[in-house]
């Protein structure tokens, strides 16, 4: 059992909390029960275990530990409680967490796609919207979510934690103008939708192509006219009140929901 909070493992992994660490390593540090528990489920190549018996009471925490465990790939790491609370960001740890290896997505290698909803967020730059809109692209079903220009971390640990589990079920892309207009050559098929509050249609009348890509812009800017130009249309989420801009995550929320709505009806149909 590691007891030290200066072990150099230890204060290795507590570095991960900062991007440049992260970006250097391709890791990442995921905490608590659901997002450890996703990483099994999926596969993820998990490098390094980290668990506390003293905080983890949780029969299918222990479940994950023994699974783990009998991976040869995977080293388990007991640690105390005053080493895990060093590194946890939950409030009440549950006790096990993970040092996980990046999965980013090759988007000039897909081609010939022919259904489904893709989303690009322009400059999102809130690590826990970026998690929660994983969250709805997973719920929905989406194909990917494509993050374009200087957009913030998927695997900061806010985002994680926002994500529950959803970095692990929803492929990540990382794309430039250049790239993008690359993918939407490879794939004549897909059908590019931005968003804008000066747009004239209405997203609750407009009917929805699939396969569809969803341009969303930053809460502050909106999407860009580079962007803007290489969608064939421009849609708007009405309002009423005072204000002239919904959070991010929600909006987008809005948007898969009613793409995915009107896809899920012509599918009964």
């Amino acid at each position: 059992m590691i007891t030290s909070t200066s072990n150099p493992r230890i204060k290795a992994i507590r570095k991960l909390a900062d991007a440049k660490e992260r970006n250097a390593t391709h890791t990442f540090l995921a905490e608590g029960l659901r997002v450890v528990g996703q990483a099994v489920d999926s596969n993820a190549n998990i490098q390094d275990l980290l668990y506390c018996d003293e905080l983890l009471i949780s029969e299918y925490g222990r479940h994950l530990v023994e699974i783990l465990k009998g991976n040869t790939s995977v080293k388990t790491i007991e640690v105390s409680k005053e080493v895990f609370e060093s590194l946890a960001r939950k409030d009440k740890p549950q006790g096990i967490a993970a040092v996980i290896s990046q999965k980013w997505g090759d988007l000039a290698s897909l081609s010939e796609i022919d259904t489904g909803i893709w989303i690009a967020l322009e400059a999102v730059q809130n690590p826990g919207n970026l998690g929660t809109a994983l969250r709805t692209c997973d719920a929905v079903g989406a194909k990917g979510l494509i993050l374009l220009g200087y957009s913030t971390d998927p695997y900061d640990p806010a985002a994680i934690k926002a994500s529950m589990g959803a970095i692990f079920t929803v492929p990540v892309f990382r794309a430039d103008l250049p790239l993008l207009k690359l993918f939407l050559e490879q794939n004549p098929a897909i059908t590019t939708i931005g968003t804008s509050d000066k747009a004239e249609e209405d997203c609750f009348e407009f009917v929805y192509p699939n396969p569809i890509l969803l341009l969303m812009g930053s809460e502050r800017e909106g999407l860009s006219e580079p962007y803007q130009a290489h969608c064939q249309t421009m849609i708007r989420i009405p309002m009423e009140g005072d204000l002239d801009s919904l959070n991010l995550s929600v909006a987008t929320g809005v948007m898969l929901y009613q793409i995915y709505s009107q896809h899920r009806k012509k599918v009964r149909l």
